[in-house]
């Protein structure tokens, strides 16, 4: 048995910071396994994810590059020249395992997998039985055992994507529904400020909620299984969301919902339990730290930094971050992928956006304005203008959006005309230019010829 520290990368996939119990979601034993990771070791409260889409978060996360770099806007596979984590651990002698969303880590070849398990099918359970994690990751740890190397796994929840537990979708897409330990009445779910207080509403968060949970189960397995194979204490164990919940204001956008994920690290003997750290995290930065960890030679031209010294001695890692939407997955409901570029900068109070696709005439369109939520807000705005206004601005938009997240995290209230946010706009623009600049953005012309030029900023 390899005595080298392993990493083992656990995912959810579609779940809201606030969803998790130690971030925040006050619902009595909602997320029990992630609380108790959390208590024994950090909770990075301003952690982030680059791009809020399943595949191209997947992509950012193990190149360490922004997806106009990796080559995966979308559900695209990486470009074949580009390096990934799991090219170096290979080379180091790390033994490599997949279980889950294998399919969005693409191509295969690029990324050395030893094991390599798909999970959405009949008899797996369609990614969301716990049991089923549980007697894979066994495997997996097992496999590396016996070559005697130390692994790099990374391990993937279906949970809490689409369709949820108990919803009628689930009949739809799977022929029947999944067993779910808990489930919640309408009454007893918490709604997040960025979404309205109504019946239907309640009615699908309470299906969400429960795959939350079950999820939840998920993870609490998959470290069963990490203990009992005799690798709890040399394991760095990091869990994230690979973006926030398929319901609006969420998943594919650049709001705080969007990329604030429920990132925890628990690194025995190195980080201290129950520790919480403020400083910003973007999911270009998960390579770089992992290889720095490692002590691997880093990958060049990386976008992201480590924050290995934020893990080991609270120290800031970014003064800002770049967070990128590019477009939609080809599904049921887009029957194309969508082109939405979106680009946001955000310190640790502000948060600014630009719609690059707004124009008063274009529509948003993905997964969660065919849910219950979206059609709830739609059909109450009939005769609530607030609730008709937040339904037609998420349809719409803006070409700039600027809001405090200290006062106003759900984004209920775009600063960018007050006057005495100018500073703060013209601070956020300039910032903005120089992300798309340096990175060599494809949308950097239009960003300039309609906001920069226009403003007299550079």
């Amino acid at each position: 048995m390899s005595k080298r520290l392993n990493v083992l990368l656990i995912t959810v996939d579609d779940m809201n910071c606030d969803s998790v119990g130690c971030f925040g979601n006050p619902m009595p034993g909602i997320t029990p396994n992630l609380d108790r990771l959390a208590a024994e070791g950090m909770r990075l409260e301003q952690g982030h994810i680059t791009v809020a889409v399943c595949q191209p978060s997947r992509s950012v996360l193990l190149t360490g590059r922004y997806p106009h770099h990796n080559g995966a806007r979308g559900f695209e596979d990486i470009d074949c020249g580009v390096s990934t984590l799991t090219e170096k651990t290979r080379a180091a002698g790390y033994y490599n395992g997949i279980i889950g969303k294998e399919d969005h880590v693409a191509p295969k070849e690029k990324f050395c997998w030893d094991t390599y398990v798909r999970t959405l099918c009949e008899e797996m359970g369609q990614g969301r039985d716990p049991e089923v994690y549980y007697e894979e990751s066994k495997k997996l740890f097992q496999a590396a055992d016996r070559e005697g190397k130390p692994f790099f796994a990374m391990i993937n929840s279906h949970d809490p994507h689409r369709p949820f537990a108990g919803a009628e979708d689930e009949l739809k897409y799977f022929g029947r529904h999944y067993h779910a330990d808990v489930t919640y009445e309408p009454e007893e779910v918490y709604v997040p400020g960025c979404l309205p207080d109504l019946p239907d509403v309640r009615r699908e968060l309470a299906w969400y909620y429960a795959s939350v949970h079950r999820a939840d189960q998920t993870v609490g397995r998959i470290l069963d299984a990490l203990r009992e194979c005799g690798h709890e204490e040399d394991t760095m164990v990091l869990f994230l969301s690979d973006n926030g919940m398929a319901l609006p204001y969420a998943k594919t956008n650049c709001y705080l919902h969007s990329t604030h994920s429920p990132y925890i690290v628990r690194w025995p003997g190195h980080i201290k339990a129950g520790t919480v750290s403020e400083a910003l995290i973007n999911g270009v930065d998960y390579t770089p730290t992992i290889l720095d960890i490692l002590a691997l030679e880093p990958i060049q031209d990386c976008d992201g930094a480590s924050f290995k010294n934020t893990l080991l001695a609270g120290e800031e890692c970014h003064e800002d971050i770049f967070t990128l939407m590019f477009k939609t997955a080809n599904n049921h409901i887009t029957k194309k992928a969508l082109s939405f570029p979106m680009r946001c900068v955000q310190d640790k109070r502000f948060i600014y956006i630009f719609n690059g696709w707004s124009d008063g005439e274009c529509r948003f369109l993905n997964e969660s304005t065919e849910g219950l939520t979206f059609k709830a807000m739609e059909e109450a705005g009939k005769t609530d203008p607030a609730i008709r206004q937040r339904a037609e601005f998420f349809t719409y938009r803006v070409p700039e959006e600027l809001y405090d997240k200290e006062v106003d995290p759900h984004a209920l209230h775009n600063l960018l005309e007050l006057p005495e946010y100018r500073d703060i706009v013209e601070k956020m623009r300039r910032k903005m230019l120089q992300y798309m600049r340096e990175s060599k953005d494809g949308l950097v012309d239009d960003f300039f010829c309609k906001v920069i030029k226009p403003n007299h900023l550079d």
